[in-house]
C-alpha cells in the first residue's frame, strides 16, 4: 500500500502539494477562461450557479464541465487524476463530475459542513472527491477544513442548508466535538486535496478584500459502487423544484 493511500484510509483525506507545476497551471487556467467566455453562455442553467442571478459574471459554480468541453473531458478521464483516484480507493474508478468553484472576495458564503456521500447515494459509499487550487488559498480566503477520521463514522443526517450548490448540511455539526478535530488546509496554486466521500468537510466564506478563491473539483466513483437511482432521481427533482422557487 502506498503512503498516500495509507494516509487517506487513516485520516479520510490526503494533500498532494505541487500536484500541478506552474506551466501546467497556466495552461489549465487559459482553458478555463476560454470555457467561461465561449462555452458557459450555452450551458444549461442548472449547470451554472451564480452568486447574483442578475449578474452573468458572478459565477459561483459550474457543473459537468467534462460533458460540455472536450479538453475538460480528457482532463478528468485520462492521466494522473483518475490514476490517483484509483490508487486511493484501491480499485478502478469512473469519472462522474468536473466542477469549477469560485468564492469572490468579500462576497461569498461559507460552504456548510457536509459529506459528499449524502448527495451521491452510493452502495457501498466508495468515492473520492478532489479539490485543485487554481489560486493561493489562505484561511482568510476560506480554505477547506476536514474532520479527521470522520469517514469511519458513517453518514450523518443532513437537512436543507439554503446555500446554492451545497443544498444540504449537517444541522447538528459540533455536537459531537467535530470542531476540535478539524484540520485546515491552506493551499498554494497547484496543490490538490482528495477526500473520501464520507469525510466531513467545510469552508469559511472568503473574507479577503481583494483575492478570489478559484478551484476545480473532480469526483470519481469506485467501480464497485452503485447509485440508488430511485433515491437519486427523487433528490434531483426535489432540488430542481427548490432552485426554481428560489429563482
Amino acid at each position: 500500500m502506498s503512503e498516500r493511500r495509507s494516509d487517506f484510509e487513516r485520516d479520510g483525506y490526503v494533500a498532494c502539494r505541487g500536484f500541478l507545476g506552474t506551466d501546467e497551471l497556466v495552461a489549465l487556467c487559459a482553458e478555463l477562461s476560454r470555457v467561461v467566455r465561449d462555452v458557459v453562455p450555452s450551458m444549461p442553467r442548472h449547470h451554472v450557479f451564480l452568486e447574483d442571478a442578475a449578474d452573468a459574471g458572478s459565477i459561483k459554480q459550474l457543473q459537468q464541465l467534462h460533458v460540455h468541453d472536450p479538453f475538460f473531458g480528457g482532463l478528468i478521464a485520462e492521466g494522473r487524476l483518475p490514476a490517483l483516484a484509483a490508487e486511493l480507493l484501491g480499485e478502478p474508478v469512473r469519472p462522474v463530475n468536473l466542477q469549477f468553484f469560485d468564492k469572490r472576495a468579500a462576497g461569498s458564503r461559507p460552504t456548510p459542513p457536509h459529506q459528499d456521500g449524502f448527495y451521491f447515494m452510493l452502495e457501498p459509499c466508495r468515492a473520492v472527491t478532489m479539490w485543485l487550487a487554481l489560486e493561493d488559498v489562505s484561511e482568510v480566503q476560506g480554505c477547506v477544513r476536514y474532520v479527521r477520521g470522520s469517514h469511519r463514522e458513517g453518514l450523518r443526517p443532513h437537512v436543507r442548508s439554503g446555500v446554492l450548490g451545497f443544498s444540504q448540511h449537517i444541522a447538528d455539526y459540533g455536537a459531537a466535538g467535530e470542531v476540535a478535530r478539524e484540520v485546515a488546509f491552506p493551499c498554494q496554486a497547484g496543490d490538490l486535496l482528495a477526500h473520501d466521500a464520507s469525510t466531513i468537510h467545510r469552508a469559511d466564506a472568503n473574507r479577503g478584500p481583494t483575492r478570489s478563491r478559484k478551484a476545480l473539483g473532480f469526483i470519481y466513483y469506485a467501480e464497485s459502487a452503485r447509485v440508488d437511482e430511485a433515491r437519486h432521481a427523487a433528490y434531483q427533482e426535489r432540488l430542481a423544484r427548490e432552485m426554481r422557487r428560489s429563482g
